[in-house]
């Protein structure tokens, strides 16, 4: 089975009804996206398809259409994502173990709304769940990067 993730090819041999998430995790080793729920409450296995926010651990692999983007393609160390930066500035991981999907879902909603309000966040966001509850921080980081973003 073929796929591109983060930009880079990839032919791996597995059940089609295999979970992209585990794919990702056991198969290629990109372990930026986490297991939380394992039935796609939670967001903590968030990635991009095609731009897309999706939960990876309820999309098999054999399903899968188009190019994946995890926490590791979203930026790079040397030119953070805006997202990701705002997410430094604003210190908002604690446990930081929900935070690379919430970072993905954050960006999924700024490329569709890029000046979102509060409850348009809070919608967007509401499926992702943080146990540290750092709720307040997310949206402030999320207003940021979408000034970021709008700037240039």
């Amino acid at each position: 089975m073929k796929l591109t993730v983060n930009g880079t090819p990839y032919e791996v041999d597995v059940e089609p009804e295999m979970p992209l998430l585990w794919v990702l995790r056991d198969e290629l080793g990109i372990t930026g996206v986490k297991y939380g729920c394992g039935v796609a409450a939670c967001g903590a296995c968030t990635v991009h398809v095609d731009g897309v926010a999706l939960r990876s651990c309820q999309l098999a692999v054999g399903d899968l259409e188009g190019e994946v983007t995890t926490i590791e393609g979203l930026g790079t160390p040397e030119a953070l994502h805006a997202v990701q930066a705002a997410w430094v500035a604003h210190q908002v991981a604690q446990c930081g173990y929900c935070q690379s999907g919430q970072m993905m879902q954050a960006a999924a909603l700024l490329a569709e709304v890029p000046a979102p309000t509060d409850a348009e966040i809070d919608e967007a966001m509401s499926g992702n769940l943080c146990r540290c509850g750092t709720y307040p921080r997310i949206r402030a980081a999320i207003h940021t990067a979408a000034n970021t973003l709008m700037e240039g």
